[in-house]
């Protein structure tokens, strides 16, 4: 029983991290259907940002708002610069742009970070928490991971539901005619969820940073993906199914790793994502394929 707490707090901390990047999965998609692949590496540049940071003596708090700053407007960049113009072309030639955006983040980071992995500053000396004589640990990074995911969560609802730009983020899901019928900028609404989501992935990688001590310009790869299947599971296209998806996911690979069986975890995560796809499509919240934000 012990194993199994020790491991469901591990799997809502990791959870934590997939949830943040899959709500900028989800939220894109539910607005022009379109799935950002490069998103992950996005989350990248985070982390990154991140480490700079710190590394100038910035604190925690600084440092995770500088990142998601300069995430937003990276992704904003790339929906301009990328994106925009494929909007009404075949979806296939968007999915191989989104790749070949990773692809340039990626590689990018390379030449100019190097390749090694760089070592996170320490930005809080590591607490730990012990319960039931010392059977069960909960760190405080692990409760930072959680809190600042719960409270970007309830951020990114009332954005979505109680400001002017959210309001227009739905009617774009909804209609993307009717809404520029009734005087919405549809252009400056998608890149209002690009940054959005670039930000929320940002904070992930900080996040990450500050847990694992360890970053490099390819860390974004599984994560994304996994992201994804999170996004999936829960619904792609509906905020709350990203969150519990993400959630879900990491809960999983926890147990599954907990219990001795680490090297099976990724195939865990992406046999998920196969069996969601067979019995549910649409996701654990998902009505139908056009679910909106």
């Amino acid at each position: 029983m012990d194993v199994f707490i020790q491991q469901l707090i591990n799997g809502l901390s990791l959870g934590s991290i997939y949830a943040l990047i899959a709500l900028g999965y989800t939220m894109v998609y539910g607005i022009i259907r379109l799935i950002n692949f490069a998103h992950g590496d996005v989350y990248m540049v985070g982390a990154y940002v991140g480490f700079w940071a710190t590394t100038q003596g910035w604190g925690f708090l600084p440092a995770l708002v500088l990142s998601m700053v300069v995430s937003a407007i990276l992704g904003v960049v790339i929906e301009r610069l990328a994106y925009r113009r494929l909007r009404n072309s075949p979806k296939i030639a968007v999915l191989i742009t989104a790749i070949g955006v990773s692809f340039l983040l990626e590689n990018g980071g390379v030449l100019a970070l190097g390749a090694k992995i760089r070592t996170f500053p320490n930005v809080f000396p590591e607490v730990q928490y012990h319960f039931f004589n010392g059977a069960v640990v909960i760190t405080n990074r692990q409760l930072v991971i959680m809190v600042v995911t719960t409270l970007l969560m309830l951020l990114l609802q009332y954005v979505v539901h109680k400001t002017k730009t959210g309001k227009a983020m739905r009617a774009v899901s909804h209609d993307t005619q009717a809404a520029m019928l009734m005087g919405i900028n549809v252009d400056n609404t998608i890149s209002a969820t690009f940054a959005i989501g670039s930000a929320l992935a940002a904070a992930a990688g900080v996040l990450v940073g500050i847990y694992y001590n360890a970053i490099n310009p390819y860390m974004g790869i599984m994560p994304g993906l996994k992201a994804f299947v999170a996004a999936v599971v829960g619904g792609i296209g509906v905020i709350p199914g990203a969150f519990v998806g993400g959630i879900s996911l990491g809960v999983i690979e926890a147990l599954v790793s907990g219990y001795g069986q680490s090297l099976y975890r990724d195939a865990v995560a992406f046999a998920l994502l196969i069996i969601i796809l067979i019995v549910k499509p649409s996701g654990l919240f998902g009505s139908n394929v056009r679910e909106k934000v």
